[in-house]
């Protein structure tokens, strides 16, 4: 989403940890989320070259857009594509920092790495073994295996964008 900051406001996200904005009709913060509990968990603020204007990178809890989409920018299913790795490893990565009851991550996390890795083998197997089932398998399989490298990673505290930068040194990109 885009939204408007003066200092007030930023000074309240960096405290809160929470994306506030000033609202410039009603000369006032605002909180997002305060009505409709879809928060924006700050995960780092970058300003621009001119630094005249700053990327926030969040974690959404719930929709971003006041329409009930993911982003006020494109539809839905233009965000499942690479994009939705990022959000998915900061989701992984804040169940590792917050580790909830109901979470299915948080017990592979306390379990620790040899658990963590052996999971990840199974799901290996699991994926190569859908090779000879049908093509639905593989995909099912293949995400569970995805999302168990990205839990692998977090506790190995390796990021994506490290992977990317390995990838693009050894294919010169």
């Amino acid at each position: 989403m885009l939204g408007f900051m003066n200092r007030e406001a930023m000074a309240e996200t960096q405290r809160s940890g929470l994306v506030t904005f000033w609202r410039r009709t009603r000369q006032t913060l605002w909180t997002k989320g305060e009505t409709s509990g879809n928060r924006l968990r700050v995960e780092e603020i970058r300003p621009d070259c001119d630094r005249d204007a700053l990327l926030v990178v969040a974690l959404p809890e719930g929709p971003t857009c006041h329409t009930g989409a993911l982003s006020c920018f494109g539809r839905d299913q233009d965000r499942v594509g690479l994009e939705f790795l990022g959000v998915l490893e900061r989701l992984i990565q804040s169940w590792r920092r917050q580790m909830p009851e109901d979470s299915y991550t948080a017990p592979l996390f306390r379990s620790g790495l040899p658990h963590i890795c052996r999971k990840l083998g199974e799901e290996t197997v699991e994926t190569i073994v859908s090779a000879m089932q049908d093509r639905q398998s593989s995909v099912g399989e293949s995400a569970d295996l995805l999302y168990h490298l990205l839990v692998f990673l977090t506790q190995r505290e390796i990021s994506l964008r490290e992977l990317m930068e390995e990838l693009s040194r050894r294919h010169r990109v």
